[in-house]
């Protein structure tokens, strides 16, 4: 099973981004146009899918009230 868990875009450069993993930066690499800012969903280091801020929030939302 794969935990897909959104991470917010912190920096871009080119098709290489940085991305929030719980607090440490993480090289991704990405053939979608990112922005800072934005949510994305990562599979073994690339940048499957860009989400709303909306679908990122709840997502976490559900993250954090399973780990209570």
């Amino acid at each position: 099973m794969c935990l897909a868990i959104p991470r917010k875009v912190l920096e871009v450069n080119g098709k290489e981004a940085i991305v929030d993993c719980d607090g440490e930066k993480k090289k991704v690499m990405s053939l979608l146009d990112l922005e800072l800012g934005n949510y994305v969903i990562i599979n073994s280091g690339i940048v499957v899918e860009k989400i709303s801020k909306e679908e990122a929030e709840n997502a976490l939302n559900i993250k954090i009230m399973d780990s209570e």
